[in-house]
């Protein structure tokens, strides 16, 4: 893949983020500061120059995809297009309209896009608590040491999740989030609904379209994500050391609502944001000592069993 076809699936993607309006200003910010630092890798697109043109109009879906003559990466710009629109929640008809419309300029065939559009729709859809979960609230608080121990375990789940091939798979990372948050909060005695998990994660500083948009540009600049769907990449062992970071967002994240919800949910946002920020430190630090654990969880995932883990 040439510097012309990265540009032209990174501008698709920025333009699925955009394609419901983004009026989220927090989740602008987010995209602009990973536009800004997904730039500054070795041979990576301007993704800073790209975000600008995309944001200001410069470029456009049938510019974009005319670039892509390889039928495997049409289809992948097309993946990570659903799956943009999709990682906040069903796509809007804002969404619906903007990824018909890449369809056609792509020249892709109902049948070649029916499978990832439904993965990402039942993605987007799973729900917080498994099938016969019971709704009782804990009793009494789990010991500190378990949570702990969940929470590292997730962490560990979600880093190895980044690091698969698939586009399909990063998606993944955010209900899974959800699920460890909601869980959380059922520990402390609170119900929590999906909406308020949402901004839950959203106050802390982590955007959820932009942070599926920071997995998946990882992989496209890291030679994860292949020429064809699906992905055809390096392999988990040639993946550089620094991958895998939604390792220490998923940590901060559980850690953040631990916190919270033991405390009453009394943290307000300028407080929620500043513990985050310290904890994503301790949590980088925590990720080189278990990038061993997250590798070896990589090797012995596939995607079957990440959808499954999100439905369950």
């Amino acid at each position: 893949m040439d510097s012309r076809e990265q540009h032209a699936i990174v501008s698709i993607a920025l333009l699925a983020a955009f394609a419901d309006g983004l009026q989220d200003d927090r989740e602008r910010e987010q995209v602009r500061r990973i536009a800004a630092s997904l730039a500054g890798a070795d041979g990576a697109p301007a993704l800073a120059q790209l975000y600008q043109d995309v944001l200001l109009k410069r470029v456009d879906l049938r510019q974009a995809s005319a670039v892509l003559t390889d039928p495997g990466q049409r289809q992948l710009a097309y993946e990570l297009a659903v799956c943009v629109c999709d990682s906040d929640g069903a796509a809007s008809p804002a969404e619906q309209r903007f990824l018909a419309e890449l369809k056609t300029a792509l020249g892709l065939a109902a049948s070649q896009t029916a499978a990832v559009e439904r993965d990402a729709a039942a993605l987007a859809a799973a729900p917080l608590a498994a099938a016969g979960a019971t709704a009782a609230a804990a009793a009494t608080p789990p010991a500190d040491a378990e949570l702990d121990r969940y929470i590292l375990n997730h962490a560990i789940v979600n880093g190895a999740i980044e690091l698969l091939p698939q586009s399909l798979a990063s998606m993944a990372i955010i209900p899974l989030q959800m699920k460890m948050v909601y869980r959380i909060g059922k520990a402390y005695g609170f119900d929590l609904d999906k909406g308020h998990i949402r901004d839950f994660i959203a106050t802390a500083g982590v955007g959820i379209t932009s942070q599926y948009l920071e997995q998946v540009g990882r992989k496209l600049l890291g030679g994860l994500l292949g020429s064809v769907a699906g992905g055809i990449g390096r392999g988990v062992g040639s993946v550089a050391t620094g991958a895998a970071f939604s390792f220490a967002t998923t940590y901060a994240l559980g850690q953040l609502a631990k916190r919270y919800y033991a405390g009453g949910r009394q943290m307000n946002a300028a407080l929620l944001r500043d513990t985050f920020q310290s904890l994503l430190g301790q949590a980088r630090e925590l990720q080189q000592q278990n990038l061993t654990q997250i590798r070896d969880q990589a090797r012995t995932l596939d995607i079957s069993q990440v959808m499954s883990m999100v439905k369950n």
